[in-house]
C-alpha cells in the first residue's frame, strides 16, 4: 500500500478544540477536553460517518466526576477504565463508565506536529496514568495504549473500547466462527440493522476469544469497519445493541475488552481482569480499518 499524506487540522466547535487527522481514506476527530472522545470516524471515499450521535445532532459539553454516563454527550468513542459499572474498589468510589470519559486529557503538542494524536491523563481517583496514541496508516487507524501504575501496590483494572456506531440498512456483523460460537445463540447478531433484542437492548460477551477481530460490513454499499486486536492482550469481545431500550437511543457497539464483566469488583472476584504491577507500565493496541 502506498503511503498517504496525513493532514492535521485544529478547529473550534461549540467552545471546544477539535483535532483531526485525515488522508485520502479516513478522517478521525478527537476532543481532548472531553475525555479524548473520538466524535467522528469517516470513510473519506464513500462519505460514511461510522459514529453515532444522539438525535438532534452533535452537542458537546462537559460532565462532573460522578455524573451518570447517560447524561454525557454520548457521541462516538469513549474509553472505559478502570471499571464500566460504578463500584467501590479498595475504598475508591469508581464512577459509571470509569474515570476517563468526563476528564480533560492533555494533548502532546510535539506528537501533533508530527501527525499523531497523543493524549494522556493522570486519573483523579485511581493511581494510574492512561495514554493513547493515534496515527493513520493508509486506511487503518492505529490506537496504541500505555498504562502506568503510579502506586506502590499491584492494581487490577477493566478496560473496554466503547464505540457507539450508527447502523445503516443491510449492515451485517462479521465475526470469526470461533467467536460466534461463544455468543450462546444470540440471534440478534445475525441482522443487527433490524434486530430488536429482548427488552429492546442487550449486551453479550464472547470470552476468551482466540481471534481478535470483528467487523461491520455492508454488502450493498461496500462499506466496512473492521476492529482488530491481539487476543493475548485483550481476550474479550463485548457486543451491545439498543433499539430504544436504553434511554430511547438506537445504536450498536463492538467492544474489545479485557474481561467479560462490567464491574471491577465482580471481575476481580472471578479473576478475569487485568493486573499491573506497582510502578510499572503495560501496553496494547487496537486497529480500525476502513474499507469500501
Amino acid at each position: 500500500m502506498k503511503s498517504l499524506t496525513v493532514k492535521t487540522k485544529l478547529r473550534q466547535e461549540q467552545g471546544y478544540a477539535l483535532y483531526s487527522l485525515s488522508n485520502e481514506e479516513v478522517e478521525i476527530v478527537v476532543v481532548p477536553e472531553l475525555g479524548a472522545r473520538i466524535i467522528s470516524l469517516k470513510n473519506v471515499r464513500t462519505g460514511r460517518e461510522w459514529l453515532w450521535h444522539p438525535r438532534g445532532g452533535l452537542k458537546l459539553f462537559g460532565n462532573r466526576v460522578g455524573e451518570n454516563f447517560s447524561n454525557s454527550p454520548l457521541a462516538g468513542i469513549d474509553e472505559c477504565f478502570p471499571t464500566i459499572l460504578p463500584c467501590i474498589w479498595r475504598g475508591r468510589s469508581l464512577p459509571d463508565h470509569g474515570e476517563l470519559w468526563n476528564a480533560a486529557w492533555q494533548m502532546d503538542a510535539a506528537a501533533w506536529e508530527n501527525g499523531r494524536l497523543l493524549t494522556r491523563l493522570k486519573l483523579s481517583i485511581s493511581p494510574f496514568q492512561f495514554e493513547r496514541n493515534i496515527r493513520l496508516e493508509g486506511n487503518t487507524v492505529r490506537l496504541n495504549y500505555t498504562l502506568a501504575n503510579l502506586g506502590e501496590m499491584d492494581e487490577l483494572y477493566l478496560w473496554a473500547f466503547h464505540p457507539l456506531l450508527r447502523l445503516q440498512p443491510d449492515d451485517r456483523l462479521d465475526l470469526p466462527e470461533s467467536t460466534r460460537s461463544q455468543l450462546n445463540g444470540a440471534t440478534w447478531v445475525d441482522a443487527i440493522d433490524v434486530a430488536v433484542p429482548e427488552a429492546k437492548c442487550a449486551k453479550i460477551f464472547a470470552a476468551p476469544v482466540s481471534e481478535g477481530w470483528a467487523a461491520v460490513n455492508n454488502p450493498q454499499t461496500g462499506d466496512r469497519l473492521e476492529f482488530s486486536w491481539n487476543p493475548a492482550e485483550n481476550n474479550t469481545l463485548g457486543l451491545w445493541l439498543t433499539r430504544g431500550g436504553w434511554h430511547g437511543h438506537d445504536h450498536f457497539s463492538v467492544e474489545p475488552a479485557n474481561a467479560n464483566h462490567d464491574s471491577l469488583v465482580t471481575a476481580a472476584e472471578r479473576k478475569c481482569c487485568g493486573t499491573i504491577a506497582a510502578q510499572s507500565t503495560a501496553g496494547w493496541q487496537i486497529c480500525l480499518r476502513i474499507g469500501s
